[in-house]
């Protein structure tokens, strides 16, 4: 099978951790302390059993704002619009949410920086669906104040892009950059343990070769966690949906390129098959008889004149991929996805054999050892520090 299905693939392996960009240094890390998985401190559901915990004095004395609506259901507009309402008590109630959110969104930030993987990172992108919302903005922005005031040098920043796009313009980034030649678009999956969203991306190459200008042309949202399907039956519906979006493309004389890129929970094996972390999703997608990018060859073999050419990474990776454009100005970078649980990846930027940086900056010739020994100056550090201790 992983034999196979490499050769379907033709240009780059699954889940790679060498990309025509960045070189991924982890992915999917799952952090643990006393209490259980790091990631389970700053998820969505996190920020829901802290407001639900900042409610219960006021409901006990039948005070509460927000009334008898349990705290999972109340929409993130409707907390945006209480952050500057008339009803202070209510706007107090969610800054407090915010802050603990954020305190608690710290610790886990901090324990990531203190691996090896996520050593010297200077920025940390936060994308998921909690960050569309200006609840997820000021969580962010507090976030940053707290480590920066214990001495973190680095940045954090909400993700450029809408979340529900980031995740299908950086699969982009999964294809060397010559497949984009002569086509206008690129089809893309972002599979999630609610939504399978299925997209057209522009890669809009002609104008900016970097990418930064790509934009999602169209989509379409099915959210498989109302319908309950098998496994076949949702790959049943995921090949429709992109049927329906070549026809789209022809329709309005679009050229897509013959390669499709997925965004999908876990952790992606080099022939498509996943290894861990796919539990959310409809049936068994860890099954070694099942893989995702063969399925998809078989039911669309060819995209315009050529044959179909299909790469698959973890979801987090695939929307801090959206970010590499406008992360040409440092070289370690991290994400923070904040959705259902914590996603993460953190990233080295590439630099080119004739010793430029992808930007176009000239090296001395020692950044791509320094990107190589990443571990070795780890150490040299450690000891510097304790030799001036």
């Amino acid at each position: 099978m992983a034999e196979e299905t490499g050769l379907t693939t033709g240009i780059a392996h699954h889940g790679a951790a060498r990309l025509p960009s960045v070189d991924i240094d982890g992915f999917n890390v799952e952090l643990k302390d006393e209490d259980g998985f790091l990631g389970d401190r700053a998820s969505k559901g996190a920020f829901r059993k802290i407001l639900d915990r900042w409610r219960k004095p006021l409901r006990k004395s039948g005070e509460d704002p927000f009334g008898d609506e349990p705290s999972d259901k109340i929409s993130k507009k409707k907390l945006d619009e209480m952050l500057v309402g008339d009803d202070t008590e209510a706007s107090a109630v969610v800054h407090s949410a915010i802050e603990e959110f954020a305190q608690e969104l710290a610790y886990v930030t901090r324990r990531f920086l203190k691996t090896k993987a996520w050593a010297r990172t200077e920025r940390i992108v936060v994308g998921g669906g909690f960050r569309e919302s200006r609840l997820g903005e000021l969580a962010i922005a507090r976030t940053e104040i707290i480590l920066k005031s214990e001495g973190f040098k680095g940045d954090i920043v909400p993700i450029r892009f809408h979340p529900d796009e980031a995740g299908l313009i950086g699969t982009l980034h999964l294809a060397p950059s010559w497949i984009f030649e002569a086509h206008d678009g690129v089809l893309a999956v972002d599979i999630g343990g609610t939504n399978i969203r299925c997209g057209v991306v522009e890669t809009r190459w002609k104008k900016a070769p970097d990418l930064s200008k790509a934009s999602v042309w169209k989509s379409e949202l099915w959210r498989h966690a109302d319908d309950e399907p098998t496994r076949e039956g949702a790959v049943k519906r995921l090949v429709k949906m992109l049927k329906d979006l070549i026809a789209a493309a022809e329709a309005d004389d679009l050229k897509l390129a013959p390669f499709i890129g997925i965004s999908c929970p876990g952790v992606i094996n080099e022939d498509g098959s996943i290894e861990k972390g796919a539990q959310n999703l409809p049936g068994n997608w860890q099954s070694s008889k099942f893989n995702l990018p063969a399925s998809l060859v078989e039911a669309i073999p060819q995209i315009g004149d050529h044959d179909t050419a299909i790469v698959m990474h973890n979801d987090g990776v695939a929307q801090g991929l959206a970010e590499v454009p406008f992360m040409q100005d440092i070289e370690r970078w991290g994400v923070l996805t904040i959705g259902t649980g914590l996603g993460n990846a953190r990233y080295t930027n590439r630099r080119k054999e004739n010793g430029k940086k992808e930007n176009g900056k000239k090296e001395n010739g020692k950044g791509d050892r320094k990107a190589k020994n990443g571990d070795e100056n780890d150490k040299s550090e450690k000891k510097a520090k304790k030799a001036d201790a």
